[in-house]
């Protein structure tokens, strides 16, 4: 893998055809063909670095969210609480079995699957790893990041949690705790990180020699 050299690399034009001299931009600009003004490409949103450090964030997040209570309901003298993994295996002991499977891909598989995934692409493009499995393996992430993307569901949990909260509330006292906390801030960080990651920019860094 290499970084392209703005100085050096033509692209062009999917109007035209007219070969352009591809040069940096700054941030969140978009560069127009000079002859008939369709969008060539835009910068990046986020740096290498800084995706790599959204990475670390949510892998360091991933784990409280998935491992602490993300509900604690007062019913009567009893407390209960659950973590999203435990709500996932009720729902699936219970006969619904499809239904705890797709809790337990979108909320938990799949996220970390995706942090995987730009990682494993962030360091293989800012350690320049050039060995043909290390292509193979970015190539291959990267034709399946949308794919992965798409079954990351985070927000739909979220927003369960504020809605069981309301509704148990009249019957019960319900408290939010860290895991609550850990799990909105790994959804508000992989809604960064997803932002910030650009697949065009990412596929620039492909050697194709």
């Amino acid at each position: 893998m290499h970084e392209l050299d703005d100085h050096d690399s033509i692209i062009l034009c999917r109007s035209c055809d007219l070969a352009v001299r591809k040069r940096a931009l700054p941030s969140s600009a978009r560069a127009l063909c000079p002859r008939c003004d369709t969008a060539l490409y835009d910068a990046p949103y986020c740096s290498i670095n800084g995706m790599l450090a959204l990475c670390i964030a949510a892998l360091i997040i991933f784990i409280p969210a998935n491992l602490l209570p993300v509900l604690e309901i007062h019913f009567l003298g009893s407390i209960r609480t659950t973590t999203v993994f435990e709500a996932a295996i009720a729902v699936w002991a219970q006969g619904y079995w499809v239904v705890g499977l797709a809790v337990m891909v979108a909320a938990v598989i799949a996220p970390a699957v995706l942090i995987l995934s730009i990682l494993t692409q962030v360091l293989i493009v800012k350690l320049k790893l050039q060995q043909s499995f290390w292509q193979r393996t970015y190539t291959t992430l990267l034709k399946n990041q949308g794919l992965i993307a798409q079954m990351t569901m985070l927000e739909i949990y979220v927003i369960s949690f504020l809605v069981s909260a309301f509704q148990l509330s009249d019957f019960s006292d319900v408290y939010f705790g860290m895991g609550t906390f850990s799990f909105t801030m790994l959804f508000v960080i992989i809604l960064f990180l997803q932002r910030e990651y650009n697949l065009e920019h990412m596929w620039s860094f492909v050697d194709e020699h």
